[in-house]
Order: C-alpha cells, then sequence, then structure tokens
C-alpha cells in the first residue's frame, strides 16, 4: 500500500507562484513513479508532470513545460511540484499519484491522494 497526502493549493493571481506538496509512503516498489494531475470543472483528468522517484527522470505536459518544476526530496519522501506564472487556465483540483511505472492514462494509476484546489484568478 501507498500513501499520498497533498498540500499547498489555494488562490492566487495570475503570474503568481504555488508550491504543492505531496508527501509519500509505503511500499517503495509501488511508488517508483509519481505523477502530478490536474482535473478542471467538466473535463477529464490530465497528467502535468512526473518524476522516477530514482533516477530523478521528468516528465511535462506541453501547457506547463517552462513554467511547472516537478521534484524530489527523498530525505523527506516529498515530490514537489513548483508552479510559476500561473495562468487561469491552470485552475483545477490537483491530485498526485505513484504506481511501480508511469502511465500515461490516469485510469492505469493506482495510488492517489487526495487533491487540492488550485485557483488562478485573471
Amino acid at each position: 500500500q501507498v500513501q499520498l497526502v497533498e498540500s499547498g493549493g489555494g488562490s492566487v493571481q495570475a503570474g503568481g507562484s504555488l508550491r504543492l506538496s505531496c508527501a509519500v509512503s509505503g511500499y517503495t516498489y509501488s511508488r517508483n513513479c509519481v505523477a502530478w494531475f490536474r482535473q478542471a470543472p467538466e473535463k477529464e483528468r490530465d497528467i502535468i508532470a512526473q518524476i522516477l522517484t530514482g533516477s530523478g527522470s521528468t516528465y511535462y505536459a506541453d501547457s506547463v513545460k517552462g513554467r511547472f518544476t516537478i521534484s524530489h526530496d527523498k530525505a523527506k519522501d516529498t515530490v514537489y511540484l513548483q508552479m510559476d506564472s500561473l495562468k487561469p487556465d491552470d485552475t483545477g483540483m490537483y491530485y498526485c499519484a505513484a504506481d511501480r511505472a508511469c502511465y500515461g492514462s490516469w485510469r492505469s494509476w493506482s495510488y492517489w491522494g487526495q487533491g487540492t484546489q488550485v485557483t488562478v484568478s485573471s
């Protein structure tokens, strides 16, 4: 079993920054890959960024490339999502997820946090 607890969401104006945290615990093998997803109202849950916790290799969706940074603090077992130059389109519920491997569709991921809301106003 893997447990994930997100924090750090909130409301910010366009152009601002937020940092989300995802505290990860549980069976190490089942959390080789950790990702952040975003779900806007009435829309599909989309992957934003992911990181392989062993190698540190990362992936970003085109919509956030150059603005968001995913990182992993091994000592704290926490994955961060630094979000800069935020836009109203970044508004949504943000979830972190973990699994043995990185998958494209949110349906394939086994472990999820409860989510944290991010609202960006223009």
